[in-house]
């Protein structure tokens, strides 16, 4: 394991970064440009001993390899999420078809990046898991019979809790956040994936099933929309069926 001495764990505003990489060549390669950029980086060859840094300190982001020596980094980020790490992990793999990437998410991972990448490409996603772990104003969303709190990470509808991925309940607090607004594929790749997020995966079709099998299908009235053409949309069915309102 290396560290930066003296300027971990986000002294002084300094962003840190935990990256399990067990390449020597690739982890310096990271810690170098990511240090360079103004992080303060931690980098550890161990999935083991990095399982234990990462639940056992503060982090702002974990880089994080699947294919790890020592440990399934699946299992090991499914281990972090068991153990209550919020902690946004980006992590790395060869694999780039889609049921790999969701397997990635639905193991707790909060975005991927498939190997080879351009270093810019790992700043920038790195930039983002930051902005949108970023404390936020408000603590509770609600829409209809839809609630979510962000502060213990529950969603519950008409009372009865619903267990969402890491990547579901960020998917779905974007559209709760924007509700009743038609959100386009892009939009919803750039704002909950990453601005370089390819518009034409199939990946958010496959999440948009997972919500509404988990928000919808248990209940009377559907509130995920799909827009032909357009997106997605948060719109109780009611709503929907109001006649628009007349602009004099």
């Amino acid at each position: 394991m290396e560290q930066n001495k003296g300027e971990n764990k986000g002294y002084d505003g300094v962003m840190s970064i935990l990256i399990i990489e067990d390449s020597p060549k690739m982890g310096l390669a990271m810690k170098k440009g990511l240090t360079e950029f103004g992080f303060a980086v931690t980098l550890c060859d161990s999935g083991r001993e990095g399982e234990e840094l990462a639940a056992g300190e503060t982090f702002d982001v974990i880089v994080l390899d699947v294919m790890l020596t020592d440990h399934d980094g699946m299992d090991l980020c499914r281990n972090l999420r068991r153990r209550e790490v919020k902690t946004p992990i980006l992590m790395l793999t060869a694999l780039s078809g889609t049921d790999d990437k969701v397997a990635g998410l639905d193991a707790g991972a909060d975005d991927y990046l498939t190997k080879p990448f351009e270093f810019e490409e790992l700043v920038a996603r790195v930039r983002a898991l930051m902005r949108r772990a970023a404390p936020s104003d408000s603590v509770q969303l609600q829409y209809a019979d839809l609630e979510m709190d962000l502060a213990r990470r529950t969603v519950c509808r008409g009372g009865q809790e619903i267990d969402l991925t890491t990547k579901e309940f960020a998917f779905l607090e974007y559209m709760m956040r924007h509700p009743e607004r038609v959100l386009s594929r892009a939009v919803i790749g750039e704002n909950v994936w990453d601005m370089n997020f390819d518009p034409f995966s199939n990946v958010i079709d496959v999440y948009i099933s997972n919500l509404r099998r988990k928000i919808d299908k248990p209940f009377d009235s559907p509130l995920i929309q799909t827009k032909v053409g357009a997106g997605y949309m948060l719109l109780a069915k009611s709503k929907e069926e109001e006649p628009a309102a007349c602009e004099g």
